[in-house]
């Protein structure tokens, strides 16, 4: 009955589909680890019958962290996650994604800014710029010139 019931809801082509989802997933870039954990956990639970074992399932949720979480997991594990008994990453994914979701960290975005200035303000920068024009100007008309090529007899 139950290959029945999984033959009619969950055709061999949609647990396909799923298991590469599994196998491929990847945190985002603005993701947390709670996020990204509860991601790989509902994805999972989408298709019970996987047949993808625990520890390939940390191997896939592992290597598709961003570093500084991978690095951060590696750390609190003392040495690397994937090393560890099979109870011991799960476990220590689960308490770390539940510290992100309470306290909220994400990673350190440094947002990317052009900062203006008023050069009539910096005479300093003024003559800088002047003299740098001056530069490429002479450089561009030394390029330009003709040179002289004299053939050997």
């Amino acid at each position: 009955m139950k290959r029945m019931f999984l033959e009619k809801f969950f055709p061999a082509s949609r647990t396909t589909t799923i298991r590469k989802e599994i196998c491929g997933i990847r945190q985002h870039s603005s993701e947390t680890l709670h996020k990204y954990w509860e991601r790989f956990n509902k994805l999972c639970a989408t298709c019970l019958h996987h047949q993808i074992s625990e520890q390939l399932l940390i191997q896939y949720f592992y290597e598709g962290l961003m570093m500084m979480d991978r690095s951060m997991i590696d750390i609190a594990s003392g040495g690397a996650l994937m090393d560890k008994m099979l109870a011991v990453p799960r476990h220590l994914i689960l308490n770390m994604a539940s510290n992100t979701q309470q306290f909220g960290t994400k990673g350190t975005i440094t947002p990317r800014m052009v900062n203006e200035i008023d050069m009539i303000d910096n005479p300093r920068l003024k003559n800088q710029l002047t003299e740098l024009t001056s530069l490429v100007r002479q450089l561009a008309i030394g390029q330009h010139q003709p040179i002289a090529v004299v053939k050997a007899c």
